[in-house]
């Protein structure tokens, strides 16, 4: 890649020449040669190498020559022979002052080349023929042989070392092999040599307190790849072996002591401590670890070191404190655990036994429901009876009371008739004579007065002929028509009145008004008056539901009948709905907030109190009522649902004023401001927080309000309305529909394709009617209905009845039989009550099928059952997608969020935009490995080291489980910290 920006003008020496500015561009076969072999010493990853080649000539050439400038003409084998020559044991004490001299500058150019240059340029160093690690590490061995070491191989040897020790040799030493780890080739050539771990870990001994934090630094870094961990413990037993330790580590606590005042060295042997004893996944292996640092008294020195003033110190105290496990407290655990176990078995064993009880209960119960049931039917049946036992004794009643009636008035005419003759007679007009035959006749006397009309006509008529008048029949056939009356004579008879002339003809009735049928009612013959539904203005366009739709005529009698559909769809969040469903390929919708908005902005110079959100929210539902505060606080006092919808009970309980609102509104009110300036949403609210007992008040609204609707399907309610929500401005909206339509609900997709319509309608029920969200429980035995044919039942259930029969035929000729009689007497009892089920359950199934809209015939419980199943089966697993959504939702935001916090800490301890994207995914990679059963290297990329060693310095390490006191400690608690 080249030395970039990172070589200092102090080292252009190294540079044979500097390429010109601008050089002629070659033929394009020599560029795209060139091109390649600049493009595969970058050593980069394919999707960039990828983005280079698709570059013009223009800018190939310009990348070749840019590469080519920063190139660093000094070959590897320069810094090997170099190396090479301090380490010659034949070279004089004087020749070997003047060499070492610039070993330092030589160590710090390889440093730069190592780090700067490109991969190619690293290979090279480190191929077989230059082993220019091998090199590196003996020229770091000599480097600290003096003091390392008691006896040296000579006395010579000795003192060149003991000049080296006192350079910086060590230091950039290490750094170069930093370097060198950087890549992964390198790493791996590290990883495998036979001494060069351990003599980085020798490197401790250096004196140099900021080389021995390098040290640490990079071997806490080797911790944390695959198979790092063994060789660095490796590399401590050579350490201790090499410097007659008696316990592992005991060199490194000793420098931890006594360097207390550097505490960058502090911080990175607490680091390494922290890392190299948790780093591991067997928990046995830890406390073992642990336990050799606690011999050594870490637990002790850090007790000390608990009031430290250092951040950076006591931050990475912690991190080992959150990590350490308390062996005691894990046997405490594991003791508590047993306990609980065991509880928890003793609790499942009574849950078990409480299952079986209420399994047996509910068994029990059902059982007496259904005798209940067929009680209950029975008693119907003779209600029914008497009904109509009733009816037609009160319709024989009132014929009896009417003929009564018409039999007194007929008495009483009769009557009336008598005594006008008797006093007829009185006066002479008449005289009465009586024939052989027991009848009598009337004859006018001669002389008389002249007498009127009707009472000429009453005395032409005969005493039968009065009495039918009178209405009442004197022998059982009927008798002949009287003779017309004679002609009035011209002067009536003044003591006898005329009749009354008869009472006119009723007037006609009006004809129908043309027009006059309201449009927003059907009436059906036999039927109720249905409320015609208005099309609904969606404000995208939606996709088609294609159920089967019942008409008008046939909801009569079923579940859709007193169904509301159009008043829920004011509960639902139909916006979000159109969002979700509408069809693709559509513009956003129209606003029609912007008169909403200009109302707000009119308000906006007068003082709220409330909560701006909350206030613009309560105007919004205050507006939907269209009724004053006064109105509205009226009717809630008298619990009047018909002045306030119970909606707009429900929307307005969202608004119960809080403590710390009721506290604001009456401080206002007590310092007498004036009520004018407040906006209408914090006048409402002062008025509204006066009405006493108010939270009571508007629960026993909105109960009153529900108690209607909580006896109703709200399952079918939200799919007829939304149904007709999507269809109703193509199709026309719809009374009731089929149950077969319920099977459409899963192909009904969102406009994402990701959920369906029966997705959501699973929602709106948890989330607004939660009280039935597990309505398919209440549904006994609907799988077992489904697998019965109902007819081979009551088949099954005749051929029983005929078997009886025969037997009984044959046990009236053998009555003496007793295998007969004694089965006749055991089982028609069983018989009987078998025939009665039948018969229930065939009235209870064709009520339950009329109640849903289907027909017998066409909807046998083969099909009718099945349709249930289905639906409640895809309907589980629609609540079981909706709970897998939400988390996966939840952990993602989690997820954002942790990344931002991540992002806003970066942003802080590091200026550069491309080392924090490195941490990030770094951090990423290293909390996937924690769930890895075995710790994985970091592979993919060259760099790895460098960005370990850079996020530890950021955030401590955290294992994977650590233990705090008795209490676990993992993860998930500490969420919000990174983990490796």
């Amino acid at each position: 890649m080249g030395n970039a920006g990172s070589m200092d003008s102090q080292h252009t020496d190294l540079r044979a020449h500097t390429m010109p500015l601008k050089l002629p561009m070659p033929e394009p076969g020599e560029l795209e040669e060139r091109f390649v072999i600049v493009l595969n010493s970058m050593n980069l990853p394919p999707d960039k190498a990828r983005l280079l080649r698709q570059y013009d000539n223009e800018k190939k050439w310009e990348l070749v020559c840019d590469q080519e400038r920063f190139q660093v003409k000094n070959p590897p084998h320069t810094y090997i022979q170099k190396l090479q020559g301090y380490l010659d044991p034949a070279v004089t004490r004087k020749k070997f002052r003047r060499r070492v001299q610039e070993s330092t500058q030589v160590l710090r150019e390889l440093e730069i080349s190592l780090r700067t240059n490109y991969i190619g340029w690293v290979r090279e160093f480190l191929n077989e023929g230059n082993k220019g690690l091998d090199i590196l590490v003996d020229y770091l061995s000599f480097a600290q042989y003096a003091v390392t070491f008691n006896t040296l191989p000579s006395r010579r040897t000795l003192k060149n070392s003991r000049l080296v020790s006192k350079k910086d040799d060590v230091h950039v030493c290490i750094m170069c092999l930093r370097a060198i780890m950087n890549y992964q080739y390198g790493f791996n050539m590290v990883m495998s040599h036979p001494h060069a771990v351990n003599e980085i870990a020798l490197s401790l001994n250096n004196r140099n307190p900021r080389t021995k934090a390098l040290v640490l630094e990079l071997l806490a870094a080797v911790c944390l790849v695959r198979g790092g961990h063994e060789i660095i413990l490796l590399a401590f037993d050579n350490f201790k072996e090499v410097c007659g330790e008696k316990q592992r580590f005991e060199k490194l606590m000793e420098h931890f002591r006594n360097e207390d005042n550097n505490i960058d060295f502090m911080v990175a042997c607490m680091q390494f401590i922290n890392i190299v004893v948790h780093s591991v996944e067997d928990m046995n292996f830890r406390v073992h670890l642990q336990y050799e640092f606690t011999k050594l008294g870490l637990d002790e020195y850090l007790d000390k070191l608990k009031n430290t003033e250092s951040d950076k110190l006591q931050v990475q105290i912690q991190a080992y404190l959150d990590n350490v496990f308390d062996v005691g407290g894990l046997l405490e655990d594991a003791e508590t655990k047993n306990a609980a176990l065991e509880r928890v078995e003793e609790l499942e064993e009574n849950i078990s036994h409480l299952t079986e009880k209420l399994q047996d209960t509910e068994n029990e119960a059902m059982s007496k429901i259904v005798e209940l049931e067929k009680q209950l039917m029975q008693k119907n049946k003779d209600l029914d009876v008497i009904r109509e036992v009733y009816k037609d004794t009160s319709t024989q009643v009132h014929t009896l009371r009417k003929m009564v009636k018409e039999k007194e008035e007929a008495l009483q005419r009769h009557t009336h008739l008598e005594k006008k003759i008797h006093e007829l007679e009185k006066q002479g007009s008449i005289k009465i004579q009586k024939k052989g035959d027991g009848d009598i006749s009337i004859l006018p006397v001669v002389g008389a007065a002249v007498v009127s009309p009707g009472t000429q006509q009453l005395l032409s008529a005969s005493p039968g002929t009065l009495l039918e008048v009178a209405g009442v029949s004197t022998s059982a056939s009927p008798q002949a028509p009287p003779p017309p009356p004679p002609p009035p004579p011209p002067i009536a008879a003044a003591d006898v009145p005329p009749a009354p002339p008869p009472p006119p003809p009723p007037p006609p009735v009006a004809p129908p008004l043309p027009g006059s049928i309201l449009p927003t009612v059907i009436y059906n013959p036999g039927l109720a008056a249905v409320k015609i539904k208005k099309p609904i203005k969606t404000k995208f366009r939606m996709p088609v539901f294609n159920w089967v739709a019942l008409k008008p005529n046939q909801i009569n009698g079923t579940v859709f009948n007193d169904i509301d559909d159009e008043g829920i769809l004011e509960e639902l969040n139909v916006d979000e709905f159109e969002e979700m469903f509408k069809t693709k390929a559509q513009g956003p919708a129209v606003d029609i907030s912007s008169s909403r908005q200009k109302v707000i902005q009119k308000g906006s110079n007068k003082v709220t109190l409330l909560e701006p959100n909350r206030a613009k929210n309560l105007a919004i539902t205050l507006r939907k009522a269209g009724k004053t505060s006064e109105e509205i606080c009226k009717a809630i006092q008298t619990f009047d649902l018909k002045t306030l919808p119970v909606d707009f009970v429900e929307c307005l309980m969202r608004f119960l004023p809080t403590e710390n609102e009721v506290k604001i509104l009456k401080q206002y009110e007590r310092d007498r401001k004036p009520l004018e300036n407040l906006t209408d949403e914090d006048r409402f609210m002062l008025q509204f927080c006066k009405v006493e007992r108010l939270m009571q008040r508007m629960t026993i609204m909105a109960f009153i309000g529900n108690f209607t609707e909580s006896v109703q399907i709200p399952e079918l309610i939200v799919i007829l309305a939304l149904g007709n929500y999507m269809n109703s401005s193509k199709r026309g909206a719809v009374y009731g529909f089929k149950l077969q339509s319920l099977d459409l609900l899963l192909d009904t997709k969102s406009t994402d394709r990701k959920q369906t319509l029966l997705h959501y309608i699973a929602n709106v029920i948890k989330e607004k009617y939660l009280e039935v969200a597990l309505f398919y429980n209440e549904l006994h035995y609907v799988e077992k209905a489904a697998a019965v044919s109902l007819d081979n039942v009551l088949l099954d259930v005749k051929e029983l009845q005929r078997g009886m029969d025969l037997t009984k035929r044959e046990h009236a000729m053998h009555e003496h039989n007793v295998i007969l009689k004694e089965f006749i007497n055991a089982h028609e009892g069983k018989l009987k009550k078998l025939q009665d089920d039948a018969k229930i359950s065939q009235d209870a199934f064709d009520e339950v099928v009329k109640y849903f809209g289907e027909n017998v015939k066409t909807a046998p419980p083969s099909v009718f059952f099945p349709v249930i199943v289905r639906f409640v089966k895809s309907y589980k697993q629609a609540e079981q997608d909706n709970e897998m959504r939400k988390k996966q939702e939840q952990a993602m935001m989690e997820k954002l969020l942790e990344q931002e916090a991540m992002m806003d800490q970066g942003d802080k301890k590091s200026p550069s935009h491309k080392t924090k994207r490195q941490q990030q995914e770094l951090i990423a990679e290293l909390r996937r490995k924690q769930v890895r059963e075995h710790r994985q290297m970091y592979e993919g990329k060259d760099g790895a080291i460098e960005d370990i060693i850079t996020v530890l310095k950021t955030v401590p390490f955290t294992a994977r489980t650590a233990k705090r006191g008795s209490r676990f400690f993992c993860e998930s608690a500490h969420s919000e910290e990174p983990h490796y």
